[in-house]
């Protein structure tokens, strides 16, 4: 199993980035365009709360397009939420996003464990490709969010 650990400090209010956050809709502006994101979830609501439900495709790689269902299974208003694969290209997903007010705004804390499916041959393929696009995935995150909101400090860990 792997686990990735990622800070990004936000010029913002604890609110403003819950806000952001929080809403399901947001995940494609923060996900690159080249794994064709979206949201296929007809009620997913402007707010995420525990228990629900939603679906996504996703195409990782060659453009194939991929089903992903993940859940929220916890949420504590302003202060983080957690996110767990149901069915999707992982054997194991869980996604914990934390958020707390610092004097400069707030900082966002992504702590993430997966495994891929496939034993030898998809611990290879994490190796070589998947580790890679992931945290591919939070750079680009941090760009975006960066221009969004303003600059600050980013730290990852566990790359």
């Amino acid at each position: 199993m792997q686990e990735l650990y990622f800070t990004q400090k936000l010029p913002i209010s604890l609110e403003e980035a819950w806000t952001f956050f929080s809403n399901p809709a947001n995940l494609k502006e923060i996900t690159p365009s080249h794994m064709g994101f979206v949201v296929t979830s007809s009620h997913h609501g402007e707010k995420m709360y525990a228990g629900q439900i939603i679906r996504y495709i996703v195409k990782p790689v060659l453009g194939i397009p991929l089903k992903w269902v993940t859940e929220i299974t916890h949420v504590s208003e302003n202060h983080y939420f957690v996110d767990e694969q149901r069915f999707g290209p992982y054997a194991f997903w869980h996604h914990q996003h934390r958020f707390t007010a610092i004097d400069e705004g707030v900082l966002m804390e992504d702590i993430l464990h997966y495994k891929v499916p496939l034993g030898f041959i998809g611990n290879f393929v994490d190796a070589v490709f998947v580790r890679n696009e992931v945290n591919n995935i939070f750079r680009y995150r941090k760009k975006v969010l960066e221009e969004r909101f303003g600059t600050r400090s980013y730290i990852a860990r566990g790359m």
